[in-house]
């Protein structure tokens, strides 16, 4: 999965910005599941990153409905 800037996410449609949204969750998803079962994820940061484009693609739909 590819990490967003927010002029990126601006620039895509609202339904981009869905697709890549849960895909992004379902990504966090299968990494905690990796954490919780007691593996060792290949990119350690790779969660932290994936909230924090999750958290900026929800800030520029939350713009977008304002």
């Amino acid at each position: 999965m590819a990490i967003f800037k927010m002029d990126e996410l601006r620039n895509m449609s609202a339904e981009e910005i869905a697709e890549e949204l849960k895909k992004l969750q379902s990504e966090i998803v299968r990494e905690r599941g990796l954490v919780s079962a007691g593996g060792a994820p290949e990119k350690p940061g790779r969660i932290k990153e994936i909230r924090r484009t999750i958290a900026r693609i929800k800030t520029v739909q939350r713009e977008r409905t304002s």
